[in-house]
């Protein structure tokens, strides 16, 4: 079989035309492309973990997603394609030939079969839950693109003619262009009608706070109700040093801890030494010679808690987060 061989109404063989090739390709690099814009919607809510935009860093990288990003988006499409809605094409060719039934129908039941498959790759591989958005979203991935491809057929049996393949990658890349700003738009109207909420850290108290959290690394901060505090490899502000810098230490053996409900110990906080009933409330560990008071800042959820500390500046700093055991 050859992908690139051109298409005929009547045809006896397995092989495709390009417009068909590339009329998958372009639709999935549309979805593609409006799935991210959703997703970075869907991230005006979520925990910055005190991380800042990024200054000038952020900014290159910006520029180098528009230079870059529709030609990453092309190349994954014509993956997708090639490994997703065109082997579901052909297998839709065959049944065709063996049961009775349309098509394009098949095509689609193969499309969804395959989708199956590689969300259970993915599962596999990524650790993924296999009812999680991401598992459903690769199932149904090949969906639209293979009706980008019983689209391009319905035009060539209308009209005699193939679509031209700049013309197909053209009209995806302004629908894409189009749904994007749509996207962006309802976000930005989201956040200004209150539609869509700013991000919350939960309020926990002392006894909700003991216990057992563990990070990368191998660390664990044990949390005891008298105030206590076990540690093992747990990460800390150098005793001396600037919290500017991503430098840290990790300390093991006992130590003290407390609620901070005021950011007096939070070394970001503009309430620094002060006190504000608004600041995010903390952890502070104590530990005699290893390293300074560390101020883990309480984030995530009531159902799913985080402690976290950044080392070094907001824009690049180094972070490090705690989860219930």
């Amino acid at each position: 079989m050859r992908w690139g061989d051109a298409w005929r109404p009547k045809r006896s063989g397995l092989s495709w035309a390009n417009a068909e090739l590339n009329a998958a390709a372009a639709v999935c690099a549309a979805q593609l492309a409006v799935v991210c814009a959703i997703w970075w919607v869907g991230t005006f809510d979520d925990d910055t973990h005190g991380a800042g935009s990024g200054g000038g860093l952020a900014a290159v990288g910006l520029l180098c997603m528009l230079v870059f990003g529709p030609l990453l988006l092309a190349v994954l499409g014509l993956v997708h394609a090639a490994a997703h809605t065109m082997p579901a094409a052909t297998f839709a060719r065959i049944a065709t030939r063996r049961v009775r039934g349309s098509e394009e129908a098949w095509h689609l039941v193969f499309v969804a079969a395959l989708g199956v498959l590689w969300a259970a790759v993915a599962v596999v591989l990524g650790d993924l839950s296999p009812t999680g958005t991401t598992a459903l979203l690769i199932a149904a991935s090949g969906v639209l693109p293979a009706l980008g491809v019983a689209y391009v057929r319905r035009r060539e049996r209308a009209t005699g003619r193939v679509p031209r393949s700049r013309r197909i990658w053209v009209r995806s890349a302004l629908a894409s262009f189009g749904a994007c700003v749509l996207v962006a738009g309802a976000g930005a109207v989201g956040l200004s009608t209150g539609l869509i909420k700013e991000y919350e850290p939960p309020k926990l108290s002392a006894g909700q706070l003991a216990g057992v959290w563990r990070g990368d690394g191998g660390a664990v901060l044990r949390l005891r109700a008298g105030g206590r505090a076990e540690l093992t490899a747990l990460p800390a502000q150098p005793e001396f040093g600037d919290v500017t810098t991503k430098d840290f230490t990790r300390c093991h053996g006992t130590g003290s801890w407390f609620l901070d409900t005021e950011g007096r110990y939070d070394p970001y906080s503009d309430a620094y030494d002060e006190g504000d009933p608004a600041a995010r409330d903390g952890v502070v560990v104590q530990v005699a010679d290893c390293g300074h008071d560390t101020y883990w800042t309480i984030g995530g959820s009531e159902h799913s808690p985080e402690l976290f500390v950044l080392f070094g500046d907001a824009d690049s700093g180094d972070l490090r987060i705690l989860k219930r055991d």
